[in-house]
């Protein structure tokens, strides 16, 4: 009894490590990538490495026109995806849905999914094991896993995914905070760098509040008008502001 307990505690020591290495590579590649895509490929690859068994990952991502594979390992992992969408029932599709982890033999499958199950089992999977991925609004789906084993996930892959798909949610997020802030300051920099003080001002506010040009010169006057200065000097205040603000590394 001992010595099953020493082995399931290295054999989960093993894979907190290998989703340690996994995080740090992704958290790596967000210093050097602008792309979401490329993210997610990375997100996949990592996770092969930090679950046994896995054959094949995905991503699928839902959009207005349907779920569609946002990233995926290989060819095989797009056409079982596809094949899942075609059938409108599957596991990625309800981990996306319900919000909860979907880990299903090949009996289970074929149970539940009857239609997809087959297309999958033509493809060579037999398992499957699926976590929902909420990026945000615009990015929501599941990380999905196939195994070519009928029984090819424990209990102890489905928390370990759980962890993975909650760690890489927070990465993602705050790389997607990151790139808006990136662009938003080069938005600002083309405003400051390119017109007169009144319409640097314009320029800032229509970035940073989604002003049109007439509201915000109407904006200028008021505070103009309230504050009992030249339109240029309340222009020349809201452009020091701003550029203080992201000085600072705040949202001015």
């Amino acid at each position: 009894m001992q010595q099953n307990e020493a082995e399931g505690t290295t054999a989960w020591q093993a894979q907190l490590d290998e989703i340690t290495g996994s995080l740090e590579s992704l958290a790596d590649a967000m210093d050097r990538e602008d792309s979401l895509d490329t993210l997610l490929h990375r997100v996949c690859d990592q996770v092969l490495r930090a679950i046994p068994d896995v054959d094949m990952a995905g991503v699928t991502l839902e959009t207005e026109d349907g779920p569609k594979t946002g990233a995926c390992t290989d060819e095989t992992t797009f056409e079982v995806d596809l094949e899942q969408y075609r059938a409108g029932a599957g596991p990625c599709l309800h981990a996306a849905e319900s919000g909860e982890i979907v880990r299903v033999d090949a009996e289970g499958a074929r149970q539940r999914w009857p239609e997809f199950a087959a297309a999958a089992r033509r493809l060579g999977v037999g398992s499957y094991l699926s976590a929902p991925l909420f990026i945000d609004s615009e990015y929501r789906g599941a990380l999905n896993l196939y195994s070519s084993r009928d029984h090819g996930y424990r209990e102890l892959d489905e928390t370990v995914l759980e962890l993975y798909t909650t760690a890489v949610e927070g990465h993602l997020r705050t790389w997607q905070r990151y790139l808006a802030t990136r662009r938003l300051t080069e938005q600002l920099r083309t405003a400051l760098d390119s017109r007169p003080v009144i319409d640097q001002a314009k320029g800032i506010l229509m970035v940073l509040h989604g002003y049109d040009a007439d509201q915000a010169f109407s904006w200028l006057v008021k505070q103009s008008q309230n504050t009992n200065t030249k339109l240029r000097d309340a222009a020349e205040r809201i452009v020091s502001e701003t550029v203080t603000a992201r000085s600072n590394g705040t949202s001015g």
